[in-house]
């Protein structure tokens, strides 16, 4: 029951500009270490952006950027079961900001408790993290990204719990999900295979009866 959640801030609408990150170890089912950290990503800030985080130009001033900051993330991720909440989102920000800086993609396999939750939590009205921490009693800053990550780690354990699984990976495939991967080459999204298409019955083919023999009428 080993893992590793993180959540990512963005200065703007560009992948590229994260301003934070939070990140949450989970080691035999118990969070043993908690990281936070304001990243400069060299970019200008929209207003909505602060509005949604509170993080602002000034608050960077100093901070390292994400390239001075990944020798330092790195070892925390390679080899890692990765978590995050609508992980699609958190794994484009590392990306984009890893292609950048022009550094090569980690190894490891992601998970994503917003696709889990949709699939596990069918009755609640929405699969957002704010409103499946509350269903959970997790309290949250939204948005914060130590936050976030932290309740993106319970929610996976809670969901473990329910499922009485106790592997992130044996738990995703129960739902019917394949881990996604980011490797040197590439990635993967998580996502569920997709299903096979059922064979459409053929036609059965009549045998031809044979030719009756030609019968001559007088």
């Amino acid at each position: 029951m080993n893992f590793t959640a993180i959540d990512f801030e963005t200065a703007n609408s560009s992948r590229s500009s994260a301003c934070s990150l939070g990140l949450v170890q989970v080691r035999e089912g118990v969070i043993t270490a908690e990281h936070v950290w304001l990243i400069d990503p060299r970019q200008r800030f929209d207003g909505m952006n602060i509005a949604i985080h509170g993080i602002t130009p000034s608050m960077v001033q100093g901070q390292p950027t994400f390239t001075e900051l990944w020798p330092l993330l790195e070892p925390l991720l390679q080899g890692e079961i990765v978590v995050a909440h609508n992980a699609a989102f958190d794994m484009s920000v590392l990306r984009y900001c890893l292609d950048a800086s022009g550094t090569s993609y980690p190894n490891f396999q992601y998970m994503c408790t917003y696709l889990l939750g949709k699939k596990m939590l069918q009755e609640l009205p929405s699969h957002k993290l704010n409103v499946i921490s509350q269903h959970f009693g997790i309290r949250l800053k939204h948005h914060d990204a130590l936050d976030d990550a932290r309740a993106a780690a319970i929610i996976l354990l809670k969901l473990m719990e329910q499922q009485q699984q106790f592997e992130p990976l044996l738990l995703a495939d129960s739902q019917g999900y394949r881990a996604g991967t980011m490797y040197s080459g590439g990635y993967t999204p998580f996502k569920s295979p997709p299903k096979k298409a059922a064979k459409k019955p053929g036609k059965k083919r009549v045998p031809l009866l044979p030719a009756a023999p030609f019968e001559q009428r007088f």
